[in-house]
């Protein structure tokens, strides 16, 4: 039986890309999710536990993930839950595993700059296959957003919003949550 279950938390590790002895890439890292509860004695809100993970990204998942994740990122992972149990040098334990269906930056904590990359597939044979959006926040994307394309029907992405808006926040740079 497999579980699916999505889990918030922050990026405890460096990821670390590596390839299984078949060659498929596989990024790892450890992911903490601290719960927490508003303690009415104090009135204030306290750690109530961290649950720890181990994460598995595969191929291009794992690729991505690797060049986009950072320690103390918050992160949403979604994924199927593998729970083992361990043996080395006479201690035992129990490791809680997820191989990871899909990653993101938890946007409640701060912004992030999505760039698009395209592939060939063998079900995906387009001319176009392949070739990566090389516009960005320091490219010379199109201002129209994302709805908007060049000449061989790529889209490109209007990032000029983030200067703005980080410029624009009311909340000083550093103010914790």
């Amino acid at each position: 039986m497999t579980d699916t279950l999505t889990i918030v938390g922050k990026v405890a590790t460096d990821p670390t890309l590596g390839r299984t002895g078949g060659g498929v890439p596989v990024t790892n890292f450890r992911l903490a999710s601290t719960h927490r509860r508003f303690d009415a004695a104090s009135q204030s809100w306290v750690d109530a536990g961290t649950n720890w993970y181990s994460v598995a990204a595969y191929r291009q998942l794992g690729e991505h993930a690797k060049a986009s994740l950072r320690t103390g990122d918050s992160v949403i992972v979604t994924g199927r839950l593998r729970i083992r149990n361990w043996e080395s040098n006479g201690k035992s334990g129990t490791s809680v595993d997820i191989d990871a269906e899909a990653i993101g930056h938890d946007l409640r904590w701060g912004t992030s700059a999505y760039l698009r990359s395209s592939r060939s597939t063998p079900e995906d044979p387009s001319p176009n296959a392949g070739d990566e959006q090389q516009d960005g926040p320091t490219g010379a994307g199109s201002a129209e957003g994302d709805s908007a394309g060049d000449a061989e029907g790529r889209s490109r992405v209007d990032a000029s919003w983030a200067a703005t808006d980080a410029a624009a926040s009311p909340v000083p740079a550093g103010t914790p949550f």
